[in-house]
């Protein structure tokens, strides 16, 4: 196996090497978690020896990656599931049913997953509620209680989770909706989409009114021109809300005869119904391409025939072996059998095919190589479905009338006509983040690539930290082949020299041989005209494109240097509870015991609005790894203070005990800000009293070693970008870039989808 370079080897030690609760390594090479995953996920088959020896030779290979979940779980003896992301179900429009609902999104983030939902079921703002005399207080103010609940659950046990919410054009809330992250402060958990339907992009064109409807009621009427106008101004202005546009994801969609999908998982590349599963895995084209640079260089299609029946064998073994959070959830996996067979490494596979993303030519090598693999895979579930039986719900006449299947080469619909098919949709693009850097960073999905060469700091085990380089797979193939003064052809482009419409012909070029939907981000250049930029949702619609987002650095969300990917998918490649994440760092399932003394220091703070001072204590705790913060005691002669002081000090000494990365909590109080407007300390301006407090700890953190000093971490990237970068919140360098709805640095581990 080849392993990559050093950076590669820290990934895998960080997210996918299982590890006993102590932190000592159960995985002691790469090879032994190909191995216990492949064993894992060949446990269904009647030759579980021959298959899992397929099945690690395609990982080996680095041919086949399954996603996160799958690498850290399979085959743990945890109790995880192996499925990524989930849509809910329905939100009842009554108070008791949205807290059961909050309740199943709780129990599901405590697992790892990533949810989506749509809040259109709730009635608008103002909304009388029958025999209670009240109005209601409309879907917005239940996202903000979701969002606290994300904020609080730790999912995975270490990192918070992400989730989609979305609203129908129709709803009465919708410019609400449309608006709401102009607070940079509010739903920070959340990813927004609204639901476009074909009538709304009628009226739009049509310049005609549009109605606002809950349950047959109309409560006013906008012009279409205008809303859609609201929706393009507040994605340029903040990047959000994107939209889905789910009058074709209905139409296209192989199960229409018995499902109606109404939301999509955080990163969008799964439109699913009530209680649906992202199970996922991706087909790394990078690593199949023959003479790369050369004229001749092609994709080895007879390697790809071989590959791809083995994935789709693998993928629809999760659905037998993964743990589900809840039972709803095992059920509709199980009876769909539905799977997400993607690709990753698109934009290097075409680089070394000497082709420009965006160009006709990647256009049209991009269609023969997605038509292979969903006719492959196809001809594999249908193979399947001969040998272990159709899936449960599988009926031939409307499925064989479905818009998508009546796409597929006649003879393989003819052959799901007489044997079936074992899963109902098959192939998906997802965002691919650390298992694209597990493999010698490969392009992430159908992502063109970021950065051809950028530099990182890495955590070393003793605590301290090393910078490394870290590299483009095809750049770095083209200099060990070309020397590193070889001039670079014209066809290695990045994001930052692509025009928005290269981005686009590319997603409608994937979107049209897969069933579900693509996870994509199409960047836009700061300085992008808004009468240029508005055209972008209605040209991804006319395309064929299932959805669209788009990024363009902005003073709300803050500029993005353009580098490379980390982990879009972060809520669903975190290690389970128990497993250690950062190398140095144990993450635990119980809290640490106090020792019967403590190392410690205290801080002496002055707020400009008491007339006393507060003295904050923070004791650590110095074992295995680094020193760490252990507890924290805040006191003060100002009473007024003393409630929730007392209140505050219980909660961070509980989380700090737990273990783990636990630098959020200086994220989270700095975060936030007093209504009433916050003070100037020491010639800078401090939001709130809590986020004073936040400094200090942040600065304690420092001290110990525990956080990098920030001066030093500053990522400065090879192509000259520099100038776009955005401040990370966590380690302080200007490293922080924003993709497929995340936020991810660069030279640290900070990752936040929503």
């Amino acid at each position: 196996m080849e392993t990559g370079n050093a950076f590669a080897q820290r990934i895998w030690d960080m997210k996918y090497r299982l590890k006993a609760p102590n932190g000592d390594p159960v995985d002691k090479t790469m090879q032994d978690t190909m191995h216990r995953v492949a064993n894992a996920l060949a446990k269904p088959e009647n030759k579980p020896q021959e298959w899992a020896d397929h099945f690690y030779k395609v990982m080996a290979d680095f041919h086949f990656l399954p996603a996160g979940r799958i690498l850290a779980g399979a085959g743990s003896n945890r109790r995880v599931t192996l499925f990524n992301c989930f849509v809910m179900g329905n939100i009842p429009d009554d108070m008791s049913g949205i807290f059961e609902s909050l309740k199943e999104a709780a129990v599901t983030m405590q697992h790892g997953g990533g949810i989506g939902y749509n809040f259109s079921t709730l009635r608008p703002k103002g909304a009388p509620v029958r025999g209670m005399g009240a109005d209601a207080s409309g879907p917005l103010s239940f996202m903000d209680v979701w969002d606290a609940m994300c904020r609080t659950i730790m999912s995975a046990g270490h990192r918070r989770g992400a989730m989609m919410a979305t609203m129908r054009c129709d709803h009465p809330d919708i410019e609400s909706f449309i608006d709401a992250k102009r607070n940079s402060d509010r739903l920070r958990m959340f990813n927004l989409s609204v639901l476009v339907t074909d009538a709304f992009i009628r009226a739009v064109k049509e310049d005609a009114d549009w109605a606002l409807n809950f349950e047959d009621k109309t409560y006013g009427t906008v012009r279409a021109r205008d809303l859609w106008r609201r929706i393009m101004r507040a994605t340029y202005d903040y990047a959000e809300p994107g939209v889905v546009f789910i009058d074709r994801i209905n139409e296209q969609n192989n199960l229409h005869y018995c499902e109606s999908i109404s939301a999509t998982n955080p990163c969008g590349e799964q439109p699913l119904p009530p209680y649906g599963a992202c199970d996922l895995g991706s087909v790394n084209l990078a690593r199949l391409i023959d003479q790369p640079f050369e004229q001749s260089a092609q994709l080895n299609l007879a390697r790809l025939e071989e590959v791809v029946p083995i994935a789709v064998r693998m993928l629809d073994n999760v659905i037998d072996i993964s743990n589900f959070p809840l039972e709803q959830q095992r059920q509709e996996a199980q009876s769909k059998r539905r799977i997400g067979l993607g690709i990753t490494g698109l934009a290097d596979a075409l680089i070394m095919c000497c082709t420009r993303y965006g160009s006709a030519k990647a256009v049209r090598l991009t269609e023969q190589w997605l038509s292979a693999i969903r006719s492959s895979a196809y001809r594999a579930s249908v193979s399947l479905a001969k040998e272990k039986g159709a899936f449960p719900l599988f009926d031939a006449p409307p499925y064989l009338d479905g818009q998508t299947i009546r796409s597929l080469k006649p003879e393989i619909r003819d052959a799901i006509g007489r044997d079936g098919i074992r899963n109902a949709l098959i192939t998906s693009i997802a965002p691919t983040g650390t298992i694209s850097l597990l493999a010698d960073n490969v392009s992430s999905g159908i992502e063109p690539v970021f950065s051809h060469s950028y530099t990182r700091q890495v955590l070393m085990p003793n605590g301290t930290h090393r910078e490394e380089t870290v590299v483009d797979y095809a750049y770095g193939l083209y200099r060990r082949q070309f020397g590193d003064t070889a001039p670079l052809p014209d066809y290695f482009v990045d994001a930052q020299s692509l025009q928005p419409g290269e981005h686009i012909v590319m997603q409608a070029a994937a979107q049209k041989f897969v069933d579900s939907s693509i996870s994509k981000t199409i960047n836009v250049p700061a300085d992008t005209a808004f009468d240029s930029f508005s055209d972008l949702y209605l040209e991804a619609y006319e395309t064929g494109c299932k959805g669209c987002t788009t990024y363009r650095p902005n003073n709300i969300t803050g500029s993005v240097l353009s580098l490379a990917e980390d982990e879009p998918d972060n809520a669903a490649n975190d290690p389970a509870p128990g497993e250690s994440g950062d190398a140095g760092i144990v993450y635990m399932t119980k809290p640490l015991d106090r020792p019967e003394s403590l190392l410690g220091k205290t801080y002496k703070l002055r707020w400009p609005e008491s007339d006393h001072a507060i003295y904050i204590t923070i004791n650590d705790i110095d074992g295995d790894g680094p020193r760490r913060p252990f507890e924290v005691f805040i006191n003060s002669k100002n009473m007024e203070h003393y409630a929730w002081t007392v209140a505050l000090t219980r909660m961070i000494s509980a989380v700090f005990r737990r273990g783990g990365d636990v630098s959020f909590v200086v994220e989270e109080l700095k975060a936030v800000f007093d209504p009433r407007g916050g003070q100037w300390v020491d010639g800078k301006y401090v939001p709130s009293l809590l986020a004073a407090i936040g400094e200090v700890i942040e600065r304690h953190m420092i001290e110990i070693g525990f956080l990098p000093k920030s001066a030093p971490r500053t990522n400065i990237p090879t192509d000259g970008t520099a100038g776009n970068a955005r401040q990370c919140p966590k380690c302080g360098a200007l490293s922080l870039l924003h993709q497929e709805g995340c936020d991810l640095c660069t030279a640290c581990e900070y990752s936040r989808c929503g």
